[in-house]
């Protein structure tokens, strides 16, 4: 990754919706907050819930008054793509007397590191991808925000896991096994090497897939934007990911 060098490109610097793809950067910025303990405990709060209820939103199904960790939350916002899970982190890591304006902060937060990484296509307006309009990357920059991602070793634990149950907390102060949380990446088990990353789709995004493999020591990662369909979007990568070991 550090002599990474870009094997393949078509529409790179295209701005497009980007869906949940979103939530990588919401993982990065949450992993890059100094002194950060996982195993810190967030109360999942009621505006979570209705937040993703109100949406239509891909959730975790996170239950109100349940201490949840930073680390369950982060595989509940990569695995099954939980905008409840996305919430939860925004309110817990961005700044402010309220709620409203932690989210704002924390979004801020998106657009520093997407400026200190240099990408000038790219702007986030939300924590989860379901944006105002205003929230677009590129193919290129979405492969740069998940290159650097995948340095942090939570981060590439995290995306390559398939399935993962968390015990949460209750109110009462109980033990609660919550419903197995499954991987959207279809990659992991269909191609052999695939270690990540985040699927996205939305009436505006279309089907989306950052995606990340290794074989012989060599690690190939893109992004497919604005595909067809979610078996499309896996075809796609699949093709990319081939060419890109048969060129390396």
């Amino acid at each position: 990754m550090n002599n990474a060098k870009t094997l393949y490109t078509k529409a790179a610097d295209t701005k497009l919706s980007t869906g949940s793809t979103t939530k990588v950067m919401t993982a990065k910025v949450v992993l890059a907050q100094s002194n950060l303990n996982l195993d810190k405990k967030v109360t999942i709060q009621k505006a979570y819930s209705d937040y993703v209820v109100a949406n239509n939103a891909s959730q975790a199904h996170l239950i109100v008054g349940d201490k949840v960790t930073v680390r369950q939350l982060l595989y509940g916002l990569m695995l099954p793509s939980g905008c409840d899970a996305a919430y939860a982190l925004a309110d817990t890591y961005g700044s402010g007397t309220t709620r409203a304006k932690r989210v704002t902060n924390f979004i801020a937060k998106m657009n520093t590191a997407a400026k200190n990484l240099g990408l000038t296509n790219t702007h986030f307006d939300s924590f989860d991808g379901i944006g105002n309009g205003n929230n677009y990357s590129t193919p290129r920059d979405l492969t740069k925000i998940a290159s650097s991602a995948m340095k942090n070793s939570t981060f590439r634990a995290v995306v390559k896991t398939k399935k993962y149950t968390a015990k949460t907390i209750t109110k009462t102060g109980s033990t609660r096994t919550m419903g197995t949380w499954t991987n959207t990446n279809t990659l992991l088990s269909s191609y052999s090497g695939a270690i990540g990353i985040k699927t996205g789709s939305g009436p505006e995004a279309k089907y989306c897939l950052v995606f990340a493999a290794t074989r012989n020591g060599k690690t190939v990662i893109g992004a497919v934007l604005a595909s067809s369909s979610i078996t499309q979007r896996a075809t796609d990568a699949t093709k990319l990911l081939n060419y890109g070991f048969a060129t390396i």
